[in-house]
């Protein structure tokens, strides 16, 4: 072949590769476009079922568009269904954080999407609670309303809420809670501090302590602890904002951001061990020890994850974002239903770490005892539990020990109290 000819084969060659390329590219760019076009013309003329089936189409062929996430939420929220609409806002608030502050799609709108989601994790709750009721399962649909208050009724839901708990037997609707209030403590707790009345007794008797999976957590052992009382939810802003009120004590870094009304019932973060020690103390109660911590996140059946031995997934905890966002990374308390420890604790895998009482030691699970165990005397770290918002799903393992000084304030660190019947 002449040197002419093969210049003009390779120049046919790379000509046809580059159409071919070319034309792929094209066809993954446009992968569901048409789909979320569609969809995003009939969600503003208020074709919403339409709407949702066009943009539900399109996700399969790019689930990681995130705008058609977010219209996809949009839709389902105008359809009262409310699983889809908190699972494609937490989707679009996801990959929204993941495209990094100069891409974002909501930088306005991102606390509004939160509030949002928020809202849709209200009327799954209120739902989840009529079909309880239904069912007569009355005290699952009582734990369950209480979840929805915690987390805040709008003007639409209360209505619900209210005809919804009146269905309850006198006994549990007018009941303040169903577990002791320490009332007359050391800092007085207040009878409407209804977060605060929320602990729950954790029997006597033996557990399954430790696992295989990480070296400072074996060996597995039985190891019997006496009853304790364990807070449902961890301490939040607004807890923590009524104590600076009466105490006078010093305000944790950033302050003036999480100390906002949307924030009120989002765990405190940026305390240290010392902070979280003074204020179970203020509030007639005390830290719970690294044993007691991992009995009321696990139960007595060994399981990996306060759920059971299911993989993490976003209605299980909150984990694995990128930034603190002046405190929205961290939800409300009680958000999870589905993540709940054996004994109905929330929020024991994922949100806020836990400090726990016990210095650390590597070795402490070979050499503690088996009964009441208590860390070392004395060391230079403390122990702290359950993961964080910022930390991947590994952490939230119920075995999990993590250690860190006790004097860090930081933004992933917070606490929950315990209490000796």
């Amino acid at each position: 072949m002449s040197e002419r000819l093969i210049r003009v084969a390779v120049l046919c060659f790379l000509v046809c590769v580059g159409v071919s390329a070319q034309s792929v590219t094209a066809h993954a760019a446009g992968a569901g476009e048409q789909d979320f076009t569609k969809g995003e013309g009939l969600l503003k003329n208020k074709h919403y079922a339409e709407a949702r089936a066009a943009l539900e189409a399109g996700l399969l062929k790019d689930p990681s568009n995130m705008p058609a996430h977010f219209n996809l939420a949009e839709a389902c929220r105008a359809l009262e269904v409310w699983a889809c609409a908190e699972e494609h806002y937490e989707t679009a608030l996801e990959l929204d954080a993941k495209s990094g502050p100069t891409k974002s799609y909501l930088p306005k709108t991102k606390a509004k999407v939160w509030r949002l989601r928020e809202e849709m994790t209200v009327w799954r709750l209120l739902n989840e609670a009529k079909d309880l009721l239904a069912g007569g399962k009355l005290k699952q649909a009582e734990e369950v309303l209480h979840s929805a208050d915690e987390l805040g009724l709008n003007n639409e839901q209360q209505p619900l809420y209210h005809q919804l708990h009146a269905k309850l037997p006198r006994s549990r609707s007018t009941a303040a809670s169903r577990h002791p209030v320490f009332a007359g403590s050391a800092g007085g707790l207040a009878d409407t501090d209804s977060l605060d009345m929320q602990m729950v007794l954790v029997p006597a008797g033996k557990f399954a302590r430790g696992s295989n999976r990480g070296e400072d957590e074996k060996p597995v052992r039985q190891i019997y602890l006496n009853a304790f009382y364990m807070d449902k939810f961890e301490v939040t802003v607004g807890q923590y904002a009524r104590y600076l009120e009466v105490t006078g004590m010093e305000e944790p870094p950033d302050w003036s951001i999480m100390n906002q009304p949307e924030h009120q019932r989002r765990p405190v973060v940026n305390v240290s061990w010392e902070d979280a020690v003074n204020y179970c103390k203020w509030a007639g109660k005390r830290l719970p020890t690294e044993a007691e911590w991992e009995k009321a996140a696990r139960g007595t059946d060994g399981r990996i994850y306060p759920w059971g031995n299911e993989a993490p997934t976003r209605l299980h905890a909150n984990y694995g974002r990128k930034d603190w966002d002046d405190h929205l990374a961290l939800a409300p308390v009680g958000s999870f239903e589905a993540g709940k420890s054996p004994y109905g604790i929330y929020d024991m895998a994922g949100n806020a770490w836990e400090w726990v009482f016990d210095w650390y030691d590597h070795d402490s699970y070979v050499t503690s005892l088996e009964k009441n165990p208590i860390g070392p005397a004395k060391g230079d770290q403390k122990v702290v539990r359950g993961g964080s918002w910022l930390y991947v799903s590994d952490f939230l393992r119920s075995a999990h020990r993590f250690n860190a000084q006790p004097m860090n304030r930081h933004f992933g660190y917070g606490f929950r109290c315990s209490k000796t019947p």
